[in-house]
């Protein structure tokens, strides 16, 4: 007898039909959690359309909480890039992994105790260490002894400041100017004031990066070429900083 053979042909023979899943494993379970959804959205009023809404906002709220939020330009002080009524894109989340505000940067910031009690933007001047003078024979203003060509960003026709300067910026803090500095409240004016009209980095709420309304204005924000060429705080600065820096704590 051929026994090879016959292992073969019942080899080929088919195998009883049964349950494919008698265990209550995962083909149970995904239609168990489906069926658990669509009776939680059955008992939504609306149904889906409901539940995709409020799916929209819990994930809208995330955004605005965590990485990004609008912010409505209040004023002309940061003419000719930001129109008052223009709405920009401030990211929350641009200096919280690695470095803080730079030259050029336009921030959005908590003014309480500093500028007044709500939120302002401006642009970055100096960042703790630097030197900041107004004005040179020019006109216009020196970052740790070297000239910044303004007239990228500056408001049409305008100086670079009216107000005479001469500061060395705390570690830590922010010297700000307004792009329009004929209608802009900003360091300028309170230098005499406790902080000396520097901001903290810690009160940044983020950066300005896009225009986002109205739809034909928008754009991304850049920082100017001309704050990416300014040397570093001489070592004489950077040591009157810290030392005012030490003052300022409370």
């Amino acid at each position: 007898m051929d026994t090879e053979a016959q292992s073969t042909e019942r080899d080929r023979s088919p195998h009883p039909a049964g349950p494919e899943n008698t265990s209550g494993g995962p083909g149970r379970e995904g239609r168990s959690r489906s069926a658990l959804a669509g009776r939680l959205v059955g008992r939504i009023p609306g149904g889906r359309a409901t539940a995709a809404l409020l799916l929209v906002l819990l994930l809208l709220t995330v955004l605005v909480t965590l990485v990004a939020r609008p912010f409505q330009i209040p004023s002309g002080s940061m003419e000719p890039a930001l129109r008052a009524g223009d709405r920009v894109l401030v990211l929350k989340l641009a200096y919280r992994f690695g470095a803080g505000p730079q030259r050029g940067d336009v921030v959005v910031f908590d003014g309480s105790g500093y500028f007044g009690d709500a939120d302002y933007i401006k642009r970055v001047v100096g960042v703790g260490g630097d030197r900041v003078v107004c004005c040179d024979k020019d006109g216009r203003i020196r970052v740790n002894g070297r000239t910044v060509d303004e007239s990228g960003f500056l408001f049409p026709g305008e100086s670079a400041s009216t107000v005479p300067f001469d500061v060395v910026v705390p570690g830590q803090r922010l010297f700000v100017l307004g792009d329009h500095r004929g209608s802009s409240s900003d360091s300028r004016d309170r230098l005499g004031s406790p902080g000396g009209g520097m901001i903290p980095v810690s009160r940044v709420i983020g950066r300005a990066d896009w225009i986002v309304s109205p739809f034909g204005r928008a754009t991304r924000l850049h920082r100017p070429d001309a704050y990416a060429r300014m040397p570093a705080p001489v070592p004489s600065a950077r040591a009157d900083a810290a030392h005012q820096g030490e003052g300022t704590r409370g």
